[in-house]
């Protein structure tokens, strides 16, 4: 028999489809296996499976669902109406060399999905978090490590793994079963196709396949999808024209984009993501 004694939140009935008559919905709803610390903080309408662990210094925010046998380790900030599933593990220790035991975080944003055994570790003293953001979807197998940020609407499919410091911007969707470099930049509304080695830094607004990576045009099928029109497309084709086919090397093609390219929102997005370079150089043409 697990040990429970230290789940302080009273328990419903399982046994039974129908809750008791004093369960208020806005009470959390534990299964009486899981293992909860009495020092976690759960919202309201909370829900935990079966032989789940949540450790102290935990806040999970009103709605979220965590399946059965998930760890949430010390650390985790999780927001509502998350969907966690079996085998996750949340905010585990990072696997850095330097990490020393410092007291860090992993933020999740609201509506957030989880799958099965993905593993999202907490940062290290270098940023002090890794941050998911809001209405992502992490499928099953996906590692992502320490001091990574990962905003809005982001996808990464099955089996994707991502090294440390990786920035992915909103919309991005990252195929199965690739894997990213530690410190890589990639962008916003990007595909990177799957089984793919992301070693470089991918511009937003673009697709990228093959090996080693390559810029394969831009994502048209997301882009108009979420609404982008044929103006919108055709300025951002002229751009990347200019940055990845002109022969100019990167500092000239910038400042030719911005001499003959009118300057919409997505093209300031486009040279900003280009001119604050990071530790990894920018992907390849074709």
């Amino acid at each position: 028999m697990p040990d429970t004694t230290i789940n302080q939140i009273s328990q419903p009935d399982t046994t039974s489809s129908v809750p008791p008559p004093d369960q208020s919905p806005i009470h959390p709803m534990i299964h009486p296996t899981a293992i909860i610390s009495p020092e976690a903080k759960l919202g309201a309408g909370v829900k935990v499976g079966a032989y789940t662990v949540i450790e102290h210094d935990v806040e999970i925010g009103a709605g979220t669902e965590i399946a059965y046998h998930a760890v949430i380790a010390a650390g985790a900030r999780i927001g509502k109406d998350c969907r966690i599933m079996s085998g996750a593990v949340l905010a585990g220790a990072p696997q850095d060399l330097k990490f020393d035991g410092e007291r860090t975080l992993l933020h999740i944003g609201d509506r957030t999905t989880i799958r099965e055994c993905v593993t999202l570790n907490r940062g290290t003293g270098a940023t002090g978090k890794t941050v998911i953001g809001s209405d992502c979807l992490i499928m099953a197998y996906v590692h992502v490590a320490h001091d990574c940020r990962i905003g809005d609407h982001v996808i990464i499919s099955n089996t994707v793994q991502v090294g440390g410091h990786v920035e992915i911007n909103d919309y991005a969707i990252i195929g199965g079963l690739s894997g990213v470099h530690q410190f890589v930049r990639i962008g916003k509304h990007t595909m990177v196709g799957a089984i793919s080695k992301v070693m470089h830094d991918v511009p937003p607004f673009v697709t990228t396949s093959r090996d080693p990576l390559r810029y394969d045009g831009l994502n048209l099928i997301g882009l108009r999808r979420r609404g982008f029109t044929a103006a919108q497309l055709r300025v951002l084709k002229d751009a990347y024209r200019i940055v990845f086919q002109s022969g100019l090397i990167l500092g000239n093609a910038i400042a030719k984009v911005k001499s003959e390219i009118a300057m919409t929102p997505d093209i300031h997005e486009v040279i900003r993501f280009l001119e604050s370079m990071g530790k990894r150089q920018l992907i390849r043409p074709h």
